[in-house]
């Protein structure tokens, strides 16, 4: 079986977020950026499951401007066995939105023919947390979103998952597409050989025009503001007095 990984580049999840002075976005100049955590963990389950003889091979994908080639070396690093990048923007501030990335997905599985594909739940920029479930309308292929435990039995895919009420489980028939919660593992850090290898394995480099999938945005982001400052805390005396001035503000 074969399983395929969408990943994607974005701000280093350590890194402080400032938004440009004019609004007009996020100021990405001199940052530091890096692989989707959601994304690198969807990585590692799909290297864990071949190391388990669940499947045979390991594609990742990754769709955005040329920089993305450094996120699927870190991926093949990670052991991944060979990458495809499609260049779709030139200007690392555009993103390319949910809708485009399942069609360019789609194409990609059409012609690898994935038993699996294993995908972050939504990536940290924009957090849309749609082009799984897009992706598996667009196929008409089994979903099951948010897993924090994967077991393949023959071709079916048993998926553990939280909800409100506690732990979920769910038996999937392959293929399908699967999305990975925070709790399903903790991705491995790539070795030194292993990033020298990564140099060495396949990485195909395809553009939207080669799919015959427009990616010309459908949403103008009309402005971009850094979230309201967190007010300062008060103190009371007494559970009188806490209970006086919720009702004074208008909590219960």
């Amino acid at each position: 079986m074969k399983i395929l990984v969408p990943v994607k580049r974005v701000i280093d999840y350590n890194v402080k977020v400032r938004v440009k002075a004019d609004g007009s976005g996020v100021d990405l100049a001199n940052v530091k950026m890096s692989m989707n955590p959601f994304d690198e963990i969807a990585m590692e389950e799909a290297i864990r499951l071949k190391e388990k003889g669940a499947a045979d091979e390991v594609v990742a994908v990754s769709i955005g401007v040329k920089q993305s080639q450094e996120t699927l070396r870190t991926a093949l690093a990670m052991g991944a066995d060979r990458a495809i990048l499609i260049t779709a923007a030139d200007d690392v501030h555009q993103d390319i939105e949910p809708l485009a990335v399942a069609k360019l997905l789609k194409a990609v599985i059409d012609d690898e023919q994935p038993g699996l594909v294993l995908c972050g739940k939504q990536a940290i920029d924009n957090d849309m947390n749609a082009t799984g479930q897009m992706l598996s309308a667009l196929l008409g292929w089994s979903q099951a979103m948010y897993a924090n435990k994967i077991d393949i039995e023959g071709d079916h895919a048993v998926v553990s998952r939280e909800v409100d009420g506690g732990l979920q489980t769910i038996k999937v028939k392959m293929p399908a597409i699967v999305s990975a919660d925070l709790r399903l593992n903790e991705p491995r850090y790539a070795s030194l050989p292993n990033i020298m290898k990564a140099k060495k394995k396949p990485l195909d480099e395809k553009t939207p025009a080669d799919y015959g999938v427009d990616v010309a945005p459908r949403l103008d982001i009309v402005k971009t503001t850094e979230p309201p400052e967190r007010a300062a805390g008060e103190m009371v005396g007494s559970v009188d007095e806490l209970v006086s001035k919720l009702k004074e503000k208008g909590v219960v």
